[in-house]
C-alpha cells in the first residue's frame, strides 16, 4: 500500500528557501528568535513563541495543527527568565500539543494533545503517547516511551527508532505537495 499524500492549498503557505513550509494561519512571535534549519513544516494554528526566547528548530521537525510551543523558564533571584527551546531533528509533534520544554532531542515523536511542561528534557529516540502530561523538570530517557496523566515510562522503544522516525518525517515532508 502505498503512502498517502497530503496536499496543502499554495497560498495559505509561505516556502523558505531552505524547504520550510510555514502556514500563514500559525502565529509565529519574534521571528527573529526563531531558527528552523530547513525542511521543516509548520501547520495552520501552530503557535510559536520566539518572543519569549530564542527556539532552535532542526531539520525535518513537523509541527501539525493547534501546537504550541512555548519557552520554558526558569527563576533567578525572584524573577522569571526565559530560556533557549531546542528540538532536534526528525520530531514530529502532533495536533493539539502543548510543549513547553527545555530540550527535545533527535527522533522524538509527541502524540496528540499532550502536554510537556516547564523544563522537561526528552531525550533522542523517544516517544510521548497521546494525552500524556509530563510534570515540570522531568527528564525521558532515549529509546523510551512515556504515557498517562501524569506520564510515566511504559516501554522500551525498539533499535530501529532512528531509522524509523527518520523514514516518518522524510515520507511526511516529501508526500507535503501542493495542490495542483
Amino acid at each position: 500500500m502505498e503512502p498517502v499524500k497530503v496536499f496543502y492549498n499554495k497560498k495559505e503557505y509561505l516556502e523558505t528557501h531552505t524547504g520550510n513550509k510555514v502556514c500563514r494561519k500559525s502565529l509565529i512571535r519574534g521571528s527573529h528568535n526563531i531558527h528552523l534549519n530547513g525542511k521543516c513544516i509548520i501547520s495552520p494554528g501552530v503557535v510559536i513563541r520566539g518572543d519569549l526566547a530564542p527556539v532552535k528548530i532542526g531539520k525535518y521537525t513537523i509541527f501539525k495543527e493547534d501546537v504550541v510551543l512555548r519557552p520554558s523558564y526558569k527563576r533567578a533571584k525572584g524573577k522569571l527568565k526565559y530560556i533557549t527551546m531546542q528540538i532536534g531533528e526528525h520530531v514530529l509533534i502532533e495536533e493539539g500539543s502543548i510543549v513547553c520544554a527545555s530540550k527535545i532531542g533527535n527522533n522524538v515523536h509527541v502524540g496528540k494533545n499532550c502536554i510537556i511542561s516547564h523544563r522537561c528534557v526528552l531525550r533522542d529516540n523517544c516517544k510521548i503517547e497521546d494525552g500524556a502530561i509530563l510534570s515540570p523538570d522531568t527528564e525521558v530517557p532515549s529509546f523510551t516511551i512515556y504515557g498517562g496523566k501524569p506520564a510515566t515510562y511504559l516501554a522500551d522503544m525498539p533499535d530501529s527508532t532512528v531509522f524509523m522516525h527518520t523514514e516518518l518525517t522524510q515520507g511526511y515532508y516529501n508526500r507535503f505537495l501542493p495542490l495542483a
